[in-house]
């Protein structure tokens, strides 16, 4: 069994919204106020999106008529999983159950060493000795 930190990515709308800053700021207070204190465990931050022109990198927000649709990534570990595949699995149903109609993709999942194996290696250590 592996730990993996699993990253995913949401679309968020706001509305009557003045400017992007804003958007960002009630998007990631929203999503909190729905995963605390059940699951807060879960990294909230927006995303981030390259430009296909200039290549260079900005936050995920497009903003028209005073409405916001803000990318927002969702980062959690996952210990004990069977494949980066369960844990991805994992991940969404965890996070999908109190956003229910939010569209769920995996961006990211990279696996870790979690600290019951760091203590595990400790000890063999130690009697190697």
């Amino acid at each position: 069994m592996t730990n993996y930190r699993v990253t995913l990515e949401t679309a968020w709308l706001v509305k009557s919204v003045d400017s992007v800053e804003d958007a960002m700021n009630i998007a990631i207070s929203e999503v909190g106020k729905l995963l605390n204190p059940d699951l807060n465990f879960v990294e909230i931050e927006v995303g981030s999106t390259t430009c296909p022109a200039c290549s260079e990198a900005f936050d995920s927000v497009f903003m028209a008529a005073g409405t916001a649709l803000v990318g927002v990534l969702l980062e959690m570990k996952v210990f004990d999983a069977e494949s980066e595949e369960h844990a991805a699995r994992i991940a969404k149903s965890t996070i999908g159950k109190p956003l229910k109609s939010a569209p769920l993709d995996v961006v990211d999942v990279e696996e870790f060493e979690g600290a019951k194996e760091k203590k595990e290696k400790k000890k063999r250590s130690e009697y190697d000795e």
